[in-house]
């Protein structure tokens, strides 16, 4: 079954899953129905004018299928195919020549949206239907932009923007925010300063000489996940089990801040767990808790970063190496805490590890 499947759906953009594509599906149903009646009861008494501009089926298809695609956000969906239907009519009202117009039509659709950073490939169908669209669409004129290319475009992009919202996907997309130094300094995030740089994916895009359809700092982020997997790939059978401190020092919920204070520096500590009941854990404390002279530990602890004991150790290298995150928890099935994973430890394990790793290449 699971080899039918495969030959089934093969995708072809990365990431792309049978189940995504079928969520795609729904969402162009609703939003190109739901633009189509709403055109219908805005200006269907127009018999001569479309409900719906044809660019909107491409447009569905980007909106709901490669949300996270800079040619998928809502600037480039209104955008795009508004002026693009503007560049359209301009040059049919110039152009006495169809076949010239259609590549005039076209051409100047690219050069407009690529300045007002709006690029969308369907604005080019949008284009050519304002200069091939017949009588109807050459009596709306200037109107045509307008109703009902612009209208189509903000009702389907509304449209997408609550079918994405009730899914809890990123849309409008942001990419992840760039990691920053801890301290508030101008230098790079510790994760940041060995390996690629910004300035390499650059080179590496200009020595490519090709356009590709994601965003710049998206691909930065999916560069460093790249790294990270490699490391898991190669070092994941070490877990957390294998390395982690066992004898972990803890306080309570009802101990005072400076009983916490004393623990953390008398045994060298940056982080300590505050478990409750039957050893289940609560939270942590660290120094950056400490600051304040009196009350309890429960009115000052930060929720913990945890894995269990089977967590490849390597895994929690970008947790570690973020400049705030200096140990996380480990916990079983029941919440309890049975370990914990210092920054020493993987540091540690990695001194013994990749040397190791390099020799065996050589």
């Amino acid at each position: 079954m699971s080899k039918f499947r495969f030959k089934l759906f093969s995708p072809i953009l990365a990431g792309a899953t049978l189940n995504d594509r079928l969520i795609a599906g729904l969402g162009a149903l609703i939003g190109i129905g739901l633009t189509g009646l709403i055109g219908e009861m805005t200006f269907g008494g127009n018999p001569d004018l479309p409900l719906i501009v044809a660019p909107l089926g491409a447009s569905s298809v980007l909106l709901f299928a490669v949300p996270a695609s800079p040619l998928a956000q809502p600037w480039s969906i209104i955008g795009g195919n508004t002026i693009s239907a503007l560049c359209g009519v301009v040059v049919y009202r110039l152009v006495p020549d169809m076949m010239l117009a259609i590549g005039c039509a076209a051409g100047l659709a690219i050069v407009m949206m690529s300045l007002t950073r709006c690029l969308h490939p369907p604005g080019g169908a949008a284009a050519l239907t304002a200069v091939i669209g017949g009588p109807a669409v050459a009596a709306q004129g200037f109107s045509f932009v307008l109703v009902p290319v612009a209208l189509n475009c903000i009702i389907l992009v509304l449209a997408g923007l609550i079918f994405h919202k009730l899914l809890g996907h990123n849309y409008p997309h942001v990419p992840p925010p760039k990691a920053v130094s801890p301290v508030g300094t101008k230098d790079p995030a510790p994760i940041l300063r060995a390996g690629f740089h910004v300035e390499d994916v650059d080179a590496a895009l200009a020595e490519l000489g090709e356009t590709f359809d994601i965003n710049r700092t998206d691909l930065d982020q999916l560069l460093q996940r790249v790294e990270q997997q490699a490391i898991l790939r190669t070092h994941g059978d070490l877990t957390c089990a294998d390395i982690m401190s066992r004898d972990v020092i803890t306080v309570g919920p009802e101990d005072d801040i400076q009983t916490a204070r004393v623990l953390l520096l008398e045994h060298n500590l940056r982080t300590l767990p505050v478990v409750g009941a039957a050893g289940r854990l609560l939270g942590t404390i660290g120094l950056r808790e400490i600051t304040l002279d009196n009350g309890q530990v429960a009115e000052v602890m930060v929720p913990a970063l945890t894995a269990s004991p089977e967590t490849p150790a390597f895994s929690q290298l970008g947790q570690l190496a973020d400049g705030r995150t200096h140990a996380v928890i480990i916990q079983d099935a029941a919440g309890q805490v049975v370990g914990l994973l210092s920054q020493t430890d993987l540091l540690a394990a990695a001194a013994r590890v990749l040397p190791v790793a390099e020799a065996t290449k050589t």
